[in-house]
């Protein structure tokens, strides 16, 4: 379980996000004040155009990259004042992530790559194992729990990335172009059970995504464009 306070809940909020990169002697900049809130429990898509910076959004977001200006609190924290080693732990129990490409570990079973993000700090084993075969048998791959990523379909390795995002039961769930690299048929599979789960343990989501589909499922949509966040 995470242990920050109760009293710090107030969901996601983003305000005036600026990011800029240093290309030779030419300076880009991606994003130009995005703001946006998202409430704890709810959900959210982000669309726009290819190269609008809406990954780049994402990763600041979830505090895998720094904004240039700006600020993100996530529930009251300001990420960004931690420590390297309490930022890393705060990212751990506090966010998932789903990416295009499922990136599960080769080597390791199914059931041990929805464990990985559990093992990065101390917790109770054997119960972690019952969540994720729980996980495992909710996204229907508790038949594949010895399996190797190799063995597996597209669709069931994003299945694995899924309930592996959810192993620390985060508050914040990003997930960036998630059917991305899908048939339409498992696109809509997986994103029935995003929804499906993000109900289940009432977590915030937000998407990116350039997929009509996948966006049309949401109540609310963020438009990127010019840097800025618009809502349509």
């Amino acid at each position: 379980m995470n242990d920050h306070p109760a009293s710090a809940v107030s969901g996601l909020e983003v305000r005036g996000v600026h990011k800029s990169f240093e290309l030779g002697s030419t300076t880009v900049e991606v994003l130009r004040g995005a703001t946006f809130d998202l409430a704890p429990g709810g959900s959210l898509v982000l669309t726009g155009p290819s190269g609008s910076g809406k990954s780049t959004l994402l990763h600041i977001v979830g505090t895998l990259d720094e904004p240039s200006a700006g600020q993100v609190e996530i529930e009251g924290y300001d990420p960004s004042s931690l420590p390297e080693k309490d930022l890393a732990r705060f990212r751990n129990s506090t966010i998932g992530f789903v990416f295009q490409e499922s990136h599960l570990l080769p080597q390791f079973s199914v059931l041990e790559n929805v464990l990985m993000p559990a093992l990065a700090f101390a917790s109770d084993a054997k119960d972690k194992t019952r969540w994720a075969q729980e996980l495992l048998d909710r996204v229907g791959l508790s038949h594949r729990l010895r399996h190797r990523p190799a063995e597996l379909s597209g669709g069931e390795r994003q299945r694995v990335a899924v309930a592996r995002s959810l192993i620390n039961r985060p508050r914040l769930l990003l997930c960036d172009e998630p059917t991305g690299s899908l048939d339409a048929a498992t696109a809509e599979s997986i994103a029935s059970l995003l929804f499906q789960l993000h109900s289940q343990e009432a977590n915030m989501l937000l998407v990116v995504t350039h997929s009509v589909e996948l966006a049309g499922r949401f109540a609310r949509r963020l438009e990127l464009r010019e840097g800025r966040c618009f809502e349509v």
